[in-house]
């Protein structure tokens, strides 16, 4: 047993000296930071799933003229080797960089947390400032300016969307209600409480399914931008009025934030909602024996 687990320790010292590791709330270890792909090809811990994706992915044929305007690019890739998509998408992206004769120097790739105190953040905060709150995105810079993203997932494909951003005509990336909302958050939350009808409006136009909103709340909440958090939550209730998850998710946040009466309301209206929901009858019960102090002064 000893021997095997040294074998282990070997196999990921070997590929990662420079890389940083760190164990997750199931156990699992997982990458974090900013390390080389080798990593992923060769670690014995993430090599099978990348290999496989790598191998499975099927270009276009033929030469792609395209290609050439993508040499003086730098792409910066957010994953998580947690992260079904991540699994799936980067191998994917990388095979095409590849197969197009570009260099590999020019992908920067930084995997993210995803425990509950830093969900989806760097050990450094790479992230901080550029709204991820989708994994794996991918940021195309000239220099130091951004020309494009892909979160999560292609619009299209992953070839015909690459070959936009090559031709500058990219598509919107996905989520772009989060999109919107999250930089609006970022750069001027008056605004929104200013012209609150406004945007809810550009936003409901935006917004596709109520995780959408729900995913960027919780990534706001664990950086610990509550005031944020909050307005994504209850901006939520307000799109998907008939969803028991999204005032379990708005309720969660007040909780947290100490808005206990406010709390009870939101886990009052999960139950009607959903009648069986055994863990918002629970936390009524905790947050009535909370409340009922105040109530008797």
């Amino acid at each position: 047993m000893k021997s095997i687990v040294f074998l282990f320790v070997f196999a990921v010292y070997s590929y990662s000296q420079n890389s940083q590791f760190y164990t997750n709330n199931k156990g699992d270890l997982h990458l974090c930071g900013e390390f080389s792909i080798e990593e992923l090809e060769e670690n014995i811990t993430f090599k099978t799933w990348f290999n496989k994706s790598y191998s499975n992915f099927e270009l276009f044929n033929g030469k792609q003229k395209w290609a050439k305007n993508l040499k003086n690019l730098e792409v910066e890739i957010y994953l998580g080797t947690w992260c079904g998509d991540s699994k799936n998408w980067v191998p994917k992206f990388i095979k095409l960089w590849d197969e197009l004769g570009l260099k590999r120097d020019q992908l920067k790739l930084i995997a993210l947390y995803d425990m509950k105190e830093r969900y989806k953040q760097g050990p450094n905060n790479e992230e901080e400032g550029l709204y991820i709150h989708r994994v794996p995105t991918f940021i195309f810079k000239d220099n130091t300016h951004e020309i494009a993203r892909i979160v999560e997932y292609p619009r299209n494909d992953l070839q015909t969307d690459v070959a936009q951003i090559a031709l500058a005509v990219p598509s919107s990336p996905n989520y772009p209600a989060a999109n919107y909302l999250y930089k609006l958050l970022h750069t001027d939350a008056k605004a929104l409480k200013n012209n609150f009808e406004v945007h809810y409006k550009n936003i409901r136009k935006l917004v596709g399914k109520s995780s959408e909103l729900n995913t960027l709340g919780y990534v706001l909440l664990r950086k610990k931008r509550i005031t944020d958090a909050l307005i994504c939550f209850e901006l939520n209730t307000y799109l998907f009025p008939y969803n028991p998850n999204v005032f379990d998710s708005f309720g969660e946040a007040l909780m947290l934030n100490n808005e206990n009466k406010k709390a009870l309301k939101m886990y009052k209206r999960v139950v009607e909602l959903k009648p069986n929901d055994e863990t918002a009858k629970n936390k009524i019960q905790k947050l009535k024996s909370i409340i009922s102090p105040e109530l008797s002064k």
